[in-house]
């Protein structure tokens, strides 16, 4: 597989015309959900360990609870409102009724420090936060001397006795939500116009400041009704969605306000360590997920040991023989279907079950989702659309769907999407769901948004024939060998992540003689490997250091990549005994690697790697 950077200019893809957007609000989203289906279970979550359930209907009684206390409380269209929270009910009740109100919702990662939280806070000016738990009450409490603007703060949990707050239950106990009021209120919900900013997003930040990213309701309902059209998405009143992802990003809560509008009951998991167990409680019809949770089920099945890996290695062959074929329009020979039969009894049958025995239909974004892997989810009978967007696009671009599949692309363009590549490489966006600019910050909003209303992605891309989006890295990602050959390390590293004795990966090489590659070790399973070989320093740093380990790494690192450009192979590793996590700053809420920060971190391996050598 050779990563090729396109370096010709590509005439614009015009826009397929985006039909059926009557409801362009978020408000007329949620109402005519409500409409439709209004005795129907809504909302699914798990609490003292029994799933319970809210209908449409329920889920209104509360928003309108919400909404009048912050009526009460003077909230004027344009204040903010911040959520702090994991996957809860009270997120999306919190959610609607601020948007209800004319208000703008400020979502924050849970798992940022409480210094990010703080700066999102001052930033955006919120007047109100709601926050889950107490351990999410502490950050505030260090902060909230620093946020000035931050009037009142809500619990979903009960809060800690020194914490000043107010818990969640007791405005649901208030009785203003009567029926004038719920009148009134939908009233007042369907008059907000579709260029009201609906929502500020703060963006990850690999690089620099977080921006605010700011979405209007028609940006978002755009992207809902463009979804309904382009049938990325298929789904049916009735089917159960499982929420993993965090609704502080903006993929996930797309995708809950087109389940929502599509009566699909949402069923929130109660952690990502608990969504193997969720998959077999809940048994959910639709799923959505980024590559990660993929990769890490496709190498725990594929490095099973002994006869079971070699039974499964088998069926992931004979699969994606099926596969390759079907989506080429042929079929595989005889001989091949009935092996394929085989290992759908034995192999595949099994891993549908695994995953809860009902999934039709998995979304993959955030990340380029690697073929083998969707190659094998596709012979287990559980088809992965990938799709492509960014945060300022609200978020879709372009996505695979049912009839219109291409491994290694992003699919064709949603309705309403025009594309431009131009002579860098550079995917250009212009469309409906385009982000209205960034919050307090002109200068960014310029720079990203051209006078002819063209969002520069920063993402490195080409346009087949027909019409199928591929991408092929961030800009500020690519590494320029010291030869002036460019390289696109994701899809190198995604490669070398799907051994089963690698964690994490990083690609070094900017203006250096060759790439090479930072390895993180899944410690998990190296341990009992080295255990087998008699290794007595099982510590990470022993480990680092046995010289038996490095020959497994390189093997499991560069082995894959032989088939490479040889420009773009690493040509060394260096093995880190440091996870690469959210709190030590490497990565992004999002999971990406925070690149300039990685390499300031580790500048002395990576010295040592190149220490020498001349230009090559």
């Amino acid at each position: 597989m050779t990563a090729t950077i396109p370096s010709l200019h590509q005439p614009n893809r015009p826009a397929v015309p985006l039909t059926r957007y009557e409801h362009d609000t978020l408000n007329k989203i949620f109402y005519g959900g409500l409409d439709r289906f209004g005795g129907q279970e809504a909302l699914r979550f798990k609490q003292a360990g029994a799933w319970h359930s809210l209908s449409y209907r329920e889920v209104e009684q509360q928003v309108a609870r919400i909404a009048a206390a912050l009526k009460v409380w003077g909230l004027v269209p344009g204040d903010r409102v911040a959520i702090l929270s994991e996957n809860r009910p009270e997120w999306a009740v919190a959610d609607y009724a601020t948007l209800a109100i004319g208000g703008v919702v400020v979502p924050i990662y849970p798992t940022l420090p409480a210094d990010q939280v703080a700066f999102i806070l001052k930033d955006s000016g919120a007047r109100i936060l709601f926050l889950s738990t107490t351990a999410q009450g502490e950050k505030i409490h260090r902060i909230r001397g620093q946020v000035p603007s931050l009037e009142r703060v809500i619990t979903f949990d009960p809060p800690a006795p020194e914490f000043t707050a107010e818990p969640m239950s007791r405005l649901l106990e208030t009785t203003e939500s009567d029926l004038p009021w719920l009148h009134e209120l939908r009233k007042r919900s369907l008059g907000v116009p579709p260029d009201t900013l609906a929502t500020i997003i703060y963006t990850s930040g690999t690089t620099g400041i977080p921006k605010g990213v700011m979405l209007t309701h028609g940006n978002i309902a755009a992207t809902i009704a463009a979804s309904q059209q382009h049938g990325a998405l298929p789904v049916q009143p009735g089917q159960v969605a499982l929420s993993l992802l965090p609704l502080s990003h903006i993929f996930e809560r797309a995708c809950d306000y087109f389940l929502w509008d599509n009566g699909v009951t949402i069923a929130y998991a109660e952690s990502i360590q608990a969504v193997p167990n969720n998959l077999l409680e809940v048994r959910p019809q639709v799923m959505i997920s980024v590559p990660r949770l993929f990769d890490k089920v496709y190498t725990k099945v594929m490095s099973a040991p002994g006869l079971k890996g070699r039974l499964l290695k088998w069926a992931g062959r004979v699969g994606a023989t099926v596969v390759d074929a079907r989506l080429s329009g042929s079929q595989a020979s005889l001989g091949v279907r009935v092996q394929y039969w085989l290992a759908d009894l034995l192999v595949f049958r099994k891993i549908r079950h695994l995953m809860g025995g009902r999934l039709t239909t998995m979304i993959s974004g955030g990340a380029p989702l690697s073929a083998p892997v969707a190659r094998f989810f596709f012979a287990a009978g559980l088809p992965i659309h990938e799709g492509y967007g960014l945060t300022e696009t609200s978020p879709v671009l372009a996505a695979n769907r049912p009839g219109a599949i291409r491994l290694g692309t992003v699919g064709p363009l949603y309705p309403g999407v025009e594309i431009r590549i131009d002579d860098t490489g550079e995917i250009l966006a212009r469309g409906p769901n385009v982000m209205k600019g960034y919050w307090n910050n002109p200068e960014a909003t310029a720079q990203a948004l051209d006078s002819e209303g063209w969002f520069h992605t920063g993402d490195v891309g080409e346009l087949d024939p027909e019409g199928f989006l591929r991408i092929t890295d961030r800009i500020k990602d690519l590494i320029v060998t010291a030869g002036g050959k460019k390289v696109a390390p994701q899809p190198i590293e995604g490669r070398t992540t799907l051994s089963p004795f690698v964690a994490q990966a990083i690609m070094v090489g900017d203006r250096r003689p060759f790439p090479a590659m930072l390895v993180v070790p899944d410690f998990d399973r190296l341990i009992p490997w080295a255990e087998q070989r008699g290794l007595t320093d099982t510590s990470r740093t022993g480990l680092s250091r046995e010289p038996s380990v490095r020959e497994l790494l390189e093997q499991e690192t560069l082995g894959r990549l032989q088939d490479l450009a040889q420009y773009e192979r690493p040509k060394r590793i260096a093995i880190l005994t440091e996870d690469l996590t959210v709190d030590s700053g490497l990565l992004t809420p999002t999971l990406k690697v925070r690149r300039r920060i990685a390499e300031h971190r580790f500048r002395e391996i990576i010295e040592a790697m190149y220490a020498g050598e001349g230009e090559g």
